[in-house]
């Protein structure tokens, strides 16, 4: 139950950062580093309990790679969520109900751009914080959080930037992005974070 709890959290502290960062007066251009930031510190207060995904994709990455447990997945998924739709109508409160325009985006490269940054970010959690070699390191925060706010700076115009269904989810319940766009972060973070997982085992056959 802990775990759960620890993981409702993160995802509530990284969208509801999200949510008063993009919806304005936000903070501009320096958003992305607001929100790397937020899910590097959350990644540090959390990983020892939960292991810090705060995403979907990732907890189906680590799932794959053989470090999450069948029956943690789908609990691990209810809190995200959870926690996104809850920082989703805390920001609104706080916004004052604010009227936002959502995002006109292209599918395919929208999708494309969805695919790769959730592949860098879950690529680089099972890199830092699940094999054998880097067991024990204390930068695992760090380059998690550098990752998305590096992949939000390169694609966030032109996918929104997610990475995360739970952000989706968040970010489409605060109507910063279109219901009906939903399903480019659904298929593209799950098939980023299954295809790192993927990878990842093929570089690493031993590391079990």
């Amino acid at each position: 139950m802990k775990k759960y709890l620890v993981e409702f959290i993160g995802t509530f502290f990284l969208v509801l950062t999200i949510g008063m960062v993009v919806i304005a007066p936000g903070a501009g251009a320096l958003a992305p580093l607001a929100i790397g930031s937020a899910l590097m510190i959350m990644v540090y207060a959390g990983g020892h309990v939960s292991g810090g995904h705060y995403n979907p994709a990732v907890t189906l990455a680590v799932w794959l790679r053989g470090r999450c447990s069948t029956a943690d997945v789908v609990p691990y998924w209810i809190s995200q969520i959870l926690g996104a739709l809850a920082a989703s109508g805390v920001t609104i409160f706080l916004k004052g109900n604010p009227t936002v325009t959502p995002a006109e985006l292209d599918a395919v490269p929208a999708l494309v751009a969805e695919v790769v940054g959730t592949f860098a970010l879950a690529y680089v959690v099972l890199n830092v914080a699940t094999a054998k070699a880097t067991a024990g390191n204390s930068n695992y925060g760090l380059a998690i959080g550098f990752t998305v706010m590096v992949m939000a700076f390169a694609l966030g115009g032109v996918s929104g930037g997610a990475f995360n269904p739970a952000v989706a989810t968040g970010i489409t319940f605060m109507h910063i992005e279109k219901v009906a766009n939903l399903w480019i972060y659904l298929v593209g973070n799950f098939a980023g974070g299954a295809l790192a997982a993927l990878v990842f085992k093929f570089v690493n056959p031993d590391d079990k």
